[in-house]
């Protein structure tokens, strides 16, 4: 399972980069938008703070084919690092037909975003995309079952042996809901800061260590292991 961190705020990216065993961040025009800040810029401060082995996903903003293509080459020449840079296109025929010629020409890796049913998603790995993004709470906020959806695409690239494309569930609102998704099988998810916390997070984990400590400075005060 990859855990990639959705977010550019750098103060977050640096703490969870730290903590946290996190395979890159995803980011999207609201994302970079949110912190009103020079756009390159903050692209390299992201990558400094990730590191060149980590994935970086950048979406693109031009909606044709060839734009699409052309934002993917020079994004590519700036903060691409190690092969661990990837597009991020929304799914549709401009979409579909930029895949196709950014991996013909091997300028970089693709993340399909915007996925909301599988038949999507197939056609994205069709076209040669890395990832598919399959927006989870965004499904369940319109009566649907985003979960539901992620199980449908792995078992879809399962039977029709898609190894080289894999799912990168989006849009979570709840550590549970990710939780799900990896007892579906999803490979990858990208979630919050706040999501990620959450998810090592529980009240008998914290009354647990409290107690440790408790019984260790009943008989040792606060002197550490290195001090006895």
């Amino acid at each position: 399972m990859l855990f990639i961190l959705d977010t550019a705020d750098l103060s977050a990216i640096r703490h969870c980069c730290e903590f946290y065993p996190l395979a890159g961040v995803t980011t999207n025009p609201s994302i970079i938008s949110k912190e009103k800040t020079d756009f390159w810029k903050l692209l390299g401060d992201i990558r400094t703070a990730i590191g060149d082995d980590r994935m970086l996903h950048v979406q693109t903003v031009c909606t044709d084919a060839a734009g699409i293509v052309a934002e993917a080459k020079l994004l590519a020449s700036k903060v691409g690092k190690k092969g661990n840079f990837f597009v991020k296109i929304p799914i549709g025929e401009e979409g579909l037909k930029a895949t196709a010629e950014i991996k013909r020409q091997g300028i970089c890796g693709v993340t399909m975003t915007a996925i909301f049913t599988p038949g999507q998603a197939l056609m994205a790995a069709c076209a040669g995309a890395d990832f598919v993004a399959p927006y989870v709470n965004r499904l369940d906020n319109i009566l649907g079952d985003g979960v539901r959806v992620v199980a449908d695409i792995v078992e879809l690239f399962r039977q029709h042996n898609i190894t080289d494309c894999k799912v990168l569930a989006a849009s979570f609102k709840n550590a549970e809901q990710v939780f799900a998704c990896a007892m579906e099988g999803c490979q990858s998810v990208t979630v919050t800061a706040d999501v990620l916390k959450t998810f090592i997070s529980h009240p008998m984990t914290d009354a647990a260590v409290a107690g440790f400590e408790k019984d260790w400075k009943s008989v040792y005060g606060d002197k550490k292991i290195a001090e006895l």
